[in-house]
Order: C-alpha cells, then sequence, then structure tokens
C-alpha cells in the first residue's frame, strides 16, 4: 500500500461528521477509526470499508471487490471493500455507508 496524505486528508475531510474520526499508519497505508474502532483502510489512494454480511449486499450489488494482498504466493483476501466511486462523491451516502462499516466493526469485536 502506498501512502497519500492529500487523499488521507480528503476522506477525514469528508468523513468528519461522524465525529472522532482519526487515521494511523498501517503496512505502507493507513488505518481510519471512529471512537477507537477501526472501520475503514486506505491503500494505493483507494477507500475500503469493513463488510460483513450485514452491509456486503451494498458491495455486491455495486460491483465492488475486496482489499486483497499476496503473502506466500497465496492471495489472501480482507473484509474491507472498495468503496465505490458514486458512493465516495456523495457525501450523505459515503456517512451512511460509512456507518454501516462502523457498525459492523462494532459488531464483529464482540
Amino acid at each position: 500500500m502506498k501512502k497519500t496524505n492529500e487523499y488521507l486528508n480528503y476522506v477525514l475531510e469528508l468523513l468528519a461528521p461522524m465525529g472522532d474520526v482519526t487515521a494511523r499508519s498501517m503496512f505502507g497505508g493507513y488505518g481510519i477509526y471512529n471512537n477507537k474502532v477501526i472501520f475503514a483502510i486506505i491503500g494505493d489512494d483507494i477507500l475500503y470499508f469493513k463488510v460483513t454480511d450485514e452491509n456486503i449486499s451494498d458491495y455486491v450489488d455495486a460491483d465492488s471487490s475486496p482489499f486483497t494482498y499476496t503473502k506466500k504466493g497465496k492471495d489472501i483476501q480482507m473484509s474491507y471493500w472498495i468503496v465505490p466511486e458514486d458512493v465516495l462523491e456523495d457525501q450523505d451516502a459515503l456517512l451512511d455507508w460509512a456507518e454501516k462499516a462502523y457498525i459492523a466493526s462494532c459488531n464483529t469485536k464482540r
């Protein structure tokens, strides 16, 4: 993952209405947190939200795809999916999807 502060700042600005949204550097990208709960990641200037059974249909319907990386020659798929461009361009929609991702992350921690 590549770090780009400009893209990170853009995303944080869009997500600011959620409240305590912060970022931490991780694996060459960023983890995005709300109230200290990670619900999104940024890698190579792409925003990914946490996905579980509760919200995966939104991503499938939007023809999104999961974050994957290769480890020891094997592709590993994470439970973070690309936020569709049209959602990223509509702050109200983005905040709705972000809230679902945050709830998914909170429920996963139980």
